[in-house]
């Protein structure tokens, strides 16, 4: 009998260990690992640079808490404001607290309390974040929600230049929807949306929190786009496995985030803010995000010219190395049949299979992704197109 509460669907495979792009199972089996732990190890498991962070800051302090100035907190917090552009981070310890932080933020600055988010949208599982979250099924059995949060079809401007009013705060938005099926914003509509939040006063806040640290081949995801949001959070990628996340905003929201409007206990601790900075010193270098770009043009490449074809593939979409593999079918079964393969990816929804691969995985190992999916996916009754 398990002691731990049953909230997780639980694989058949047990981890002992992993290195880079590779799990090794208790069952003694090795594992090609295209989830990154859904998003997290965006330099694969146990990078070099970043366990020797980790343990030279075990070595000085663990936990002192923020009444005391840190220096590390300062210096993860200027790469994170350098590489975003705006001006100001509050430290949390995941994506739902960076978007509750987000969220007050917005809430206190304008004075204003409505929150257009969209349809299949993922924000968190906090009362605010599934409140902000436009799926209903994380909704079921927990009674009603927080008000003033409007759900809208995703890329419909005509639905967002109908509902934006002088009582909006903010519009919270994904580049990609992650959770929702790894749908991408249309260009059009998140230049419109910003315009548009910019001529009503009503802050832009984009959820990088899947998107964000190179995961699309910029440092953040909106920075493909001609933007400025007001406020983006991240957290996943950003220590790597350590658990840790934030609110970046512009420097002029400062001042409605002084002493006591919003605090964490653990929130910036040394340990995971020691991990952030070494891997922001090697993702946000361009070379590697050039890199990055090239294994994602790569994977899509072969994605649509080996899966394209057959029937059971509806669409191929994404962004960077995020990609999304809508079905005709369910895809657990072939999820289930891919471990058994050696290849672990994850779901999107209920028929879109998710490859989320390290930033720094190889174009051989890419290749062999492909392959095997080719071969399951083409045992799965599958004619082609």
């Amino acid at each position: 009998m398990s002691h731990l509460f049953p909230t997780y669907q639980r694989w058949e495979i047990e981890p002992e260990k992993a290195a880079g792009t590779i799990l090794y199972g208790k069952d003694g089996q090795q594992y090609l690992d295209f989830t990154s732990g859904i998003g997290v190890c965006n330099l694969g498991h146990r990078p070099e640079a970043v366990e020797h962070a980790v343990k030279e800051q075990l070595e000085l302090f663990w936990h002192v808490s923020n009444l005391f100035p840190q220096s590390i907190q300062e210096e993860a917090a200027k790469k994170l404001a350098e590489g975003s552009g705006l001006g100001c981070v509050f430290f949390a310890n995941s994506g739902a607290e960076a978007n509750e932080a987000a969220i007050k933020l917005a809430r206190k600055a304008t004075g204003r309390t409505k929150i257009i988010t969209f349809l299949q949208s993922f924000h968190g599982r906090t009362f605010a974040g599934m409140a902000a979250t436009g799926q209903d099924k994380i909704k079921q059995g927990f009674g009603s929600m927080l008000e003033t949060f409007i759900h809208l079809p995703f890329n419909d401007l005509e639905a967002l230049k109908n509902e934006i009013d002088s009582d909006t705060a903010a519009v919270m938005i994904e580049i990609v929807q992650g959770e929702g099926g790894i749908h991408v914003v249309t260009n059009e509509f998140i230049k419109e949306a910003a315009k548009l939040c910019a001529e009503n006063g009503v802050l832009l806040i984009i959820d990088e929190i899947q998107t964000g640290i190179g995961r699309t081949g910029k440092p953040f995801a909106f920075q493909h786009f001609c933007i400025e949001p007001d406020i983006i959070t991240v957290a996943k990628g950003l220590g790597n496995g350590l658990p840790i996340g934030a609110a970046i905003g512009k420097a002029e929201l400062s001042e409605f985030f002084g002493p006591g409007s919003h605090g964490s206990t653990f929130g910036g601790n040394p340990i995971s803010t020691a991990a952030a900075i070494a891997v922001m010193e090697i993702i946000f270098n361009e070379e590697f995000l050039k890199e990055a770009s090239a294994k994602g043009r790569l994977l899509f490449e072969l994605l649509h010219k080996d899966l394209g074809c057959m029937e059971v593939v509806k669409e191929i979409r994404g962004l960077g190395l995020m990609a999304g593999i809508e079905l005709t079918v369910a895809a657990q079964p072939i999820l289930a049949e891919l471990r058994k393969s050696g290849l672990i990816a994850l779901p999107a929804g209920e028929k879109v299979v998710r490859l989320l691969p390290p930033l720094n995985v190889t174009a051989e190992e890419i290749e062999k992704a492909v392959s095997l999916m080719k071969e399951i996916i083409s045992k799965s009754k599958v004619t082609a197109k």
